[in-house]
């Protein structure tokens, strides 16, 4: 009896230590001597950021992977910023931050990592700061090429059918010089390809009607347009506000729904669709994708949705900590264009289009490819 109870706990004890040595992840495992630290919007405020720095940090381990989050009230609250920013140089072994997005706080956060320390690199995404203040600072930057996107939304729209095409917008919006550069190319493209361009004035989302009249005028709105013009008829928004129901009007009544305002799986087709998401498949890009094609499917609408296969911001805060990991390990330098590019395309999961910004040969714009749900 005494030699079974004896055995029996060797046993146990080789299986325990058998199970700690399978899922315990270490620095020392994957070979790296150093830290990279990921700072991100929280779950409230850029969700597929927090996302994509989780993963990042199951695949390399927290010992490697010092992940942190800027407030949600970050515009306002930049000092907090500064502070997890510097406290993560603080740290010798850190040879790299992230920081997507690059929040109000960032460039002030650089100027004083670098009074003491010289070799860390920085790699932004989504800056919110003025392009000459944050590229001079950052190594690499790192944004969605929106005026390129007047090109290829419109592209887009004529592959999956459309004959005419309608931009929903409002003044304040088209006040802003880079959505009315969109626009205009967009208009350019459009006539190119020998397809419709109409502008309809929306209500503003910040206007006396708020949010709910912005919703209700999509709504009521693209009914109207699809008797008048046809189900050949592509809509886009300039508004977050108005993705969800512009894609439930195109679900119910047709049209085409080439893109949203901010492109991604997740962006207002959960909500739209009713599609519900699982604790363990949060931040599970192909599951997304999955659903929102089963329901396009089952409305009869095939080739009527698209959006981009990944998200843009999940595709930076990878291809970041990639590079960044290669940097760590003396593969690259500060900034090499051609590996950044090479790490988008793996985190994108399809080719990429690169343009720099004028002036800013560090400040990377890219497109992706789409996925057309059928």
């Amino acid at each position: 009896m005494y030699k079974k109870v004896i055995a029996l706990l060797l046993a146990t004890l080789m299986v325990l230590t058998l199970a700690s040595c399978g899922t315990k992840q270490t620095a020392s495992d994957k070979g790296l001597d150093f830290k990279i630290g990921l700072v991100t919007g929280t779950v409230s405020q850029g969700e597929e950021e927090f996302r994509a720095g989780e993963d990042m940090v199951k695949k390399y381990g927290a010992d490697v992977i010092k992940h942190v989050t800027y407030p949600d009230k970050f515009a306002q609250e930049q000092e907090t910023t500064i502070a997890q920013i510097t406290s993560l140089a603080a740290d010798p072994k850190v040879k790299a931050i992230v920081i997507v997005q690059a929040v109000p706080g960032s460039a002030a956060a650089i100027d004083k990592v670098k009074e003491t320390r010289d070799d860390i690199l920085f790699i932004g995404g989504v800056p919110h700061e003025d392009p000459g203040t944050i590229s001079s600072r950052m190594d690499i930057l790192l944004e969605t090429d929106n005026i390129k996107r007047g090109e290829t939304i419109i592209q887009l729209a004529k592959d999956m059918g459309a004959d005419t095409f309608v931009h929903y917008s409002f003044p304040r919006h088209m006040s802003m010089e880079l959505l009315s550069r969109r626009r205009d190319v967009m208009k350019e493209t459009a006539s190119k390809l020998g397809i419709k361009f109409l502008e309809v004035d929306a209500p503003d989302p910040l206007g006396d009607a708020g949010i709910p009249g912005a919703q209700q005028f999509i709504l009521e709105d693209v009914p109207r347009q699809v008797d008048a013009l046809g189900e050949k008829t592509a809509f886009f928004s300039t508004n977050c506000a108005m993705q969800e129901p512009l894609i439930k009007s195109i679900l119910n009544e047709g049209g085409l729904y080439p893109e949203q305002c901010c492109p991604s799986p997740y962006h207002a087709y959960p909500g739209a669709m009713g599609i519900e998401i699982p604790q363990e498949k949060a931040g599970d890009v192909q599951f997304m994708l999955d659903q929102i094609n089963a329901k396009v499917v089952e409305s009869n609408r095939s080739g009527n949705f698209a959006t981009w296969k990944a998200p843009a911001n999940m595709a930076m805060v990878n291809a970041a900590v990639e590079y960044a990991i290669e940097y760590g390990k003396g593969n690259v330098g500060k900034f090499n264009r051609d590996k950044m590019v090479e790490l988008l395309e793996k985190a994108a999961k399809g080719k990429v289009q690169v343009s720099e910004l004028d002036g800013h040969p560090n400040f990377l714009m890219f497109v992706t490819e789409s996925q057309v749900f059928k």
